[in-house]
Parts: structure tokens; sequence; C-alpha cells
């Protein structure tokens, strides 16, 4: 299948910051140095800057001018979910090592309850099992443990499991659907769901590896541009694909007989429901198949509109769900700078590299404008920047995420593209030098967790630095402060001597 067809589009929204002076987070007794602040710039670092980027809007260090009285609106990027689950996948060459506790909520209580500590207990057929060692999987992942026992059931039982990027869940069902084929029947008796056609595709990857000893075994993908003549019947035993063209092929198409499918997978609900259509198509398709075909749903997050759409798709399911880590904020020091405008966060911004040493920091902004601006003007002042923002393609993405990993660059500047699933062992710092918000503008505390839980990994105490330039981003903090219950301290960055402080 071509895979040729990357680039995504990003939503526009519009962000405005009001500037004020003299304002201070709750409990806070101290009022802000009014003083303008100054800029020490970072005295070690002379290597030549250079900003590792795709297609910009603002080309190559472009620096814009704005003053009070030009127009503040800019564009603003909705996270591209289906994007970032692409990113991961590319970017993860193996598996991440989960803390997460995981919750097992069964459909019968009083049946024993199986987990796995190997592939062999799983009794697989040996041209699958051949797979999985030949993809480097030796033992099962936590999810693994406990979903493959219950996927792989006689009879099949119904599934919805919590699963983030790189937990192996992927291969989880691959394998289910590949254990449920039977070989010599030649028509589809597997269904896989993906939001996007370049999910498909890689879901897709992942059945043709794992499948490879098991020739008799045949995919076909049911995606944008692969035009079948009509009346014609699909041999395939396993279909992936998008849903409307699924639907099409089920029902005005007649290709697939939905009646036959014994297999149902929804993967990425949680994209799917982000998609204008999406939901509606998964559940016409799902009403289409048998009683007794067995369902799986899987979700990064379960807000209460993906829980709501899981019970519609998949009928007295058994539940995985990963317990939530209480103690991500722990090991993390979190400040505040105040500010008046853009400008002054960007002198604070180098008054803290003036004073500590800092191996890797990521920065976050809200618009992909403003944070093209700051990388052009940091690497004016030295440093070696790279930028990531979401009108670039997919694969552009992930090799500046590479470079970044690699050390080649020391800060990355990004939007919410890159807010999640991104582990880089060298992050010792990160700054929000525009605080999430939602498109309602109201706290996102699960972004603002996932950004700065960049720092504070692999058992290493964090940083993290949140700029604030108005009473409305003051406000944001503060409900950030109260929801997580964790203190954040005002930070004056006109005083080195405090800044080294927080480095200690």
């Amino acid at each position: 299948m071509a895979t040729d067809s990357w680039a995504l589009a990003v939503d526009e929204q519009e962000a405005a910051a009001e500037s004020m002076s003299n304002l201070h987070l709750k409990d806070e007794k101290s009022k802000p140095d009014s003083n303008a602040l100054r800029a020490k710039g970072n005295p070690h670092t002379v290597a030549a800057a250079r900003i590792v980027q795709g297609r910009t809007t603002q080309g190559t260090g472009a620096v814009l001018k704005t003053d009070d009285n030009t127009e503040k609106i800019e564009e603003e990027e909705k996270e591209d979910r289906a994007a970032q689950s692409l990113l991961n996948k590319l970017i993860r060459s193996n598996l991440v090592d989960n803390t997460n506790q995981v919750e097992v909520l069964q459909r019968d209580p009083t049946s024993p309850l199986y987990s796995v500590k190997s592939f062999e207990e799983l009794r697989l057929k040996p041209q699958l099992l051949q797979g999985v060692y030949a993809m480097g999987f030796n033992r099962p992942s936590k999810i693994q443990e406990n979903a493959l026992p219950m996927m792989l059931a006689e009879p099949p039982q119904n599934l919805i499991a919590q699963s983030q990027s790189g937990t192996g869940k992927t291969a989880a069902f691959v394998l289910a659907m590949l254990s449920r084929v039977e070989p010599e029947h030649r028509y589809p008796q597997c269904l896989c769901l993906s939001p996007t056609y370049e999910l498909a595709l890689q879901t897709g990857k992942v059945i043709e590896q794992m499948g490879r000893f098991y020739p008799e075994l045949k995919l076909a993908y049911a995606v944008r541009g692969n035009k079948l003549e009509r009346g014609q019947k699909i041999a395939e035993q396993i279909v992936i694909g998008t849903p409307g063209t699924v639907l099409d092929w089920c029902s005005k198409l007649k290709f697939i007989d939905p009646k036959k499918i014994k297999v149902f997978v929804l993967d990425e609900a949680d994209v799917m429901i982000a998609t204008q259509g999406h939901q509606d198509q998964s559940i016409r398709i799902q009403r289409m198949l048998p009683k007794d075909c067995q369902m799986l749903l899987f979700s990064a997050t379960f807000e209460d509109s993906v829980w709501k759409f899981a019970q519609k798709v998949v009928p007295d399911p058994n539940i995985i769900k990963l317990k939530r880590e209480e103690e991500t904020l722990d090991t993390i020091k979190q400040y505040y700078v105040l500010c008046n405008s853009r400008e002054e966060k960007f002198h604070a911004l180098c008054n803290i590299y003036g004073a500590i040493t800092i191996a890797q920091a990521m920065i976050f902004c809200h618009t992909r404008k403003t944070a093209g601006w700051l990388a052009g003007e940091l690497s004016k002042e030295g440093h070696q920047v790279a930028l990531l923002s979401g009108e670039m393609m997919v694969e552009q993405r992930a090799a500046v995420i590479d470079r970044f990993r690699e050390g080649k660059e020391k800060v990355l500047v990004t939007t919410n593209v890159c807010a999640r699933g991104i582990d880089v062992e060298q992050v010792s710092v990160v700054i929000n030098f525009d605080l999430p918000v939602d498109k309602d503008g109201n706290p996102d505390n699960e972004t603002y967790l996932h950004r700065i839980g960049r720092t504070g990994r692999f058992g290493k105490r964090g940083l993290a630095i949140n700029m604030v330039d108005s009473k409305h981003s003051l406000n944001i903090l503060n409900r950030i402060q109260e929801h997580f219950n964790k203190k954040i301290h005002k930070l004056d960055t006109d005083d080195l001597d405090e800044i080294e402080k927080i480095a200690n």
C-alpha cells in the first residue's frame, strides 16, 4: 500500500493575552518588582544557532514585531489526536516501561482471572508464536499480560481497554485477530477500524509482521483510493480500514458480508469520536455484525464521551483500565514568573538560561506563531533550537524529535502537538511559555500534567517553570494549583541567586 499521504491539517483558533502588572498567586504576599526585566543571555553558549523545522509559515528564525496596537490574535493549534498517535508510533523504538497499575473489571466477577508472564502460556499456533518473537517481544507487556488471556478465551469475550501508545496494545489485538482466523475460509472474518488512513497502514504493518510465518492469511485495506470492481467479493480474511470506507464495503457495495465477521476491533476510540462522522459510522457497522462477534475497543483516554461510545459499541465487556499515577508531580519543582509581555517572558527565559545549567529543555507555546518567533529569538542568542509544530508533516516531526533525543539540539520549542508520549531522558526543565487551556479558555489540567511530566522522569527531580503575563493566565495557574493541590512558587528572574537556588 502506498504511504505517501502524510500531511495533516491543523485547525486554527485564536488566542488573546492581556498585559497586567502587580499580579500574584493566591496566598502569595509579595508584589512583583515592576522594573523592566533584564536579559542576561547565556554566557556559556557560543555555538552557532540553527533552527530545525519543517514547513513553517514564518521561515527560519523570522522575528515578528508586535506592539500594543497590533492585532494580538494568533493561530492556535488544536491537538490533532490522530497525528499525535501516528507520531508516537513512528518514534517508538521499543515498548514503554509503564509503571501504572492495571485494574481489571470482569464481566463475570466469579470467573477466575488469568494473567500470563510468557507467550508460551497462551498456547498460540506455532507460526504466530514465531511471528511474536520475530517482532522482538520476549515477554508480554503489562497490558498484554491481562488482555491476551481475555481476548483469546473460549467462548470469546468482549473487551474495553485503556492503553497508551507504546504498551503493546496493537500487537495484542492483532494476535487475537490472527488466532481467530480460519485460513481455509476465503472471506473476511476480522474487521479492524482505525481513525485515519495513516493509522490503518501502521496497524497493517503489525499484522504483516506478526503474520509473516502464516502466508495463507491475507489482509485487505478498506481505505480511500483502494477501488474495487462492483459485485466483487473480498477473499482476504482480515480487513483493516477507516469507518466511512468500511461502512460502504459492508452495506452499499457489499464487498464484505458483515454477518461472517468473528472479531471486530475498534482502535483509538478517543481519536475516532473526535472526528466528524466516525462515531455514527462505527455504530452502524457494529449493528450489522452477528451477536456472537467478539468486540474489542481500545482508547488512550476515557473521558465521558468515550465511555458512552464504548458502551454503545461493546456489550457485556470486560474492562481493563490503567490506574492514574498519583505521584507524577511529586518529583517536579514548580515555579511561576510574572511578566508583562511576550518580550518580557523571553527576557526572563534568557535570565534563567544565564543562571543555571540546563541539559535539555522543552518549551511549550500556545500558538505556532509564538513558537516560531521564540525559536528565532533563542537562536539569535546562540542556542541550538529545534522547532516542532502542527503544519509539519508527521514524518518531519519524527525526524525533529529523533534529533532532539540524540542531543543535536538542546532546546525544543513546540506547540501542543508534542505534549504527549515523548520520553527524552536528558530533559531537565519544562517551560510553559503559555499555560495550557482548552478551547473554552479553561485550564487544561491533563495537558499540564503531560507537559511537565516530560521532566522528573526516570527517578530524577524535574523543574517546571510557568510564564504568567495577564490576570487571566494567573487565574488559570491558580486553578491548576488548586486542582493538583501542589504549591507553585513565585520566581524572581531578576535575582540570579534565587534562580541558582532552584537548580539545587
